[in-house]
Formats: C-alpha cells, structure tokens, sequence
C-alpha cells in the first residue's frame, strides 16, 4: 500500500451506513428526549400536547455552493433557517431531524464537520434543542433537510394572518447583511465564466471586516431566536420570518392578513434597497398593537387594504422585492 492510499481520506461511498451515522452521533450531545436516536423513530415530550413543526431543503446549487460553505458552515445553515420558522410562531425549538442525500465521494469529514455545525446551531440560537433522527441516503446532488419541530409552551402560536390596521411594524435583526454577502461572493469569488471560486480560510482574512462580516451572515446566519419568542410573549399580532426579502415576505404577510404594509424607507439604514430586496438575514418581521410593549425597531405601519400590499414611502416597490429561485437561480452549482 503506498504512502497516498494509507492517507487518503474515506468516503461516504466507502463506508457502511451505520458507519456513516455513527460518525454524526459522535459529534452531537447526548440526546434529552425520551427516546432519542436509535430507534425507528425518536419519542418528544411537548408539554402542552401541540407540536409546531416546518421543513426545509438546502440543495447543492441553488442554495449553496461547496466552493464557498463550509461543512460546519452549512451544518449551522441548515438548523437556522429551520429554527428560525419555528420561533417565527412563538414557539420553543425542541429537535432537530436531518436528512442527508450525499454523493458517494463525499469525504467523512464534511459528515463530521456538518454535525459540528448542527449542533453548534443549537447551542447557540435554541439551547435544549437537538438532533433527534433522521435519514442518510445517496445522490448525485449534496442535499440538507431539516425538519424543526418546536412547542408553544401554553401559548397561541403567532401567525401571519393576525396584523390589523393600526398595528406598528418592527423588524428584530438585521436586514441586508446576508444579501450584501452573497454579493461579495459573486464579485470577489467567481470566474470569467461565473463559476464559483474556492473561498479559503486566507480569503476569507483578507477581507475587510464589514465584508467579512457579511459573508459570515450569508454563510452561517444568526436568527434572533430569543427576541422573536420575546416578542411572541409581549403580544406581537403577526411574525414571520424574513427568508427571501422584506418586500416579498411583508407582501405574504399583508395577503394572509389582508392589509396593506407601510414602510419607511429611511427606517432601513443607508441602503435601503439592498434591505427591501434582499434575503436570508432570517431576522423577523413582527406588527405590534398600539398598547403593546414592542421588539426591534419599528419599519412602517399597518393600514386598511389598498390597491397594494406593500408600500414604500407612498408608493408600490419596483425592485425585485426578495430572492424566487424558480425566476433567480443562475443554474451554477460550484
């Protein structure tokens, strides 16, 4: 056997399923459920007997690229994106369950790396909630899911049907960061060809520190989890969380409740377009009754149904409005 083949890493193609899982289990903390990984299925104590739960796909290509998401990155990715649904509700994130569609050359340490993230994610963003099932199978295309299953712990869930003429609009987090990253990568990471470019660890060092900090929010985004419930608690009429553009997704919560949104657009920093079209900053957009104690920073207020669902300063908004990736995706995996 020479010196390369003793060095090469393993592959998931190389490596029986339980082998496979048992490199993610080893990564994550020990489960808290009644019955956790394992067996056919995981067993979950909600206290109140309802379970609020959302999925959602990360894809090779249309949602990330290899070139530039790390293993962890992408771990981490996956779990906000779902917690953050979750808590969009009012409820508490409790577990985790994450299905994994890999290509056989995948190395077993974006498996570990990925798990890193995972659970990094919850540690962070909703301690108490973990990994608690899910599957492993083969595809040509690296493919994330997660479904997020969350309690309400008492309370109605927050939805986007509840916001009334008359209600304050707030946003809790950031809006355009993640947006302003995805445009560093497009401008600094790719060929003559479009074809992404290997974000290293030097590059990304490189980068001046707002630039560097806005990669960072693309690639591994920090929802405010701990505000939205916050706000659910405080009496919050509506909440969503803002996944593809503050325009797109006011629109569906001005639709579900049948109002129009006024936004400010002076509100919104010194770039106010890249905060109404831009995306995945996962931050949450909540409307306030005017006798109760709100969250965030207040955006705009809500008004009798007009002619749109979303104005900004008086007027419709001719941006692209947020991120639709059946018109958007450029088609390049990387």
């Amino acid at each position: 056997m020479t010196d390369a083949e003793t060095t090469r890493e393993s592959t998931v193609g190389e490596l029986s399923e339980g082998q496979v899982l048992r490199g993610i289990l080893d990564r994550l903390p020990p489960s808290t459920a009644p019955v956790g990984p394992g067996d056919d299925a995981a067993v979950l104590a909600v206290p109140d007997g309802r379970v609020v739960a959302t999925t959602d796909t990360l894809v090779h290509g249309p949602d990330f690229r290899l070139a530039w998401s790390s293993p962890f990155d992408l771990g981490f990715k996956a779990a906000a994106v779902n917690l953050a649904d979750v808590a969009a509700m009012g409820a508490r994130p409790v577990a985790l369950l994450v299905a994994l569609a890999m290509p056989d050359a995948t190395p077993a340490s974006f498996v570990r790396g990925l798990a890193d993230g995972l659970a990094a994610a919850c540690a962070e963003l909703a301690p108490g909630c973990a990994v608690e099932g899910g599957d492993l199978t083969v595809s040509d295309t690296l493919t994330i899911a997660v479904t997020a299953l969350g309690s309400l712990d008492g309370r109605d869930p927050v939805r986007r049907s509840g916001a009334r003429a008359g209600d304050g609009v707030y946003v809790i987090g950031e809006l355009g960061e993640a947006a302003r990253g995805l445009e560093v990568l497009f401008r600094r990471f790719t060929d003559v060809h479009g074809a992404p470019i290997a974000l290293t660890s030097e590059a990304r060092e490189a980068l001046d520190p707002a630039d560097a900090r806005a990669v960072s929010r693309q690639l591994a985004p920090r929802p405010p989890l701990a505000a939205a419930l916050a706000a659910a608690a405080s009496g919050a009429t509506a909440m969503m969380d803002v996944s593809d553009g503050l325009v797109l997704d006011a629109t569906r919560l001005a639709d579900a409740s049948d109002v129009t949104i006024e936004i400010d657009s002076a509100t919104l920093g010194d770039e106010p377009a890249r905060a109404l079209d831009g995306g995945e900053d996962h931050g949450f957009l909540v409307t306030f009754p005017p006798d109760a104690e709100p969250h965030g920073r207040r955006i705009g207020t809500v008004v009798a149904r007009g002619a749109e669902a979303v104005r900004v300063d008086g007027r419709a908004w001719d941006g692209l409005g947020g991120w639709d990736p059946y018109r958007d995706w450029d088609a390049g995996r990387g």
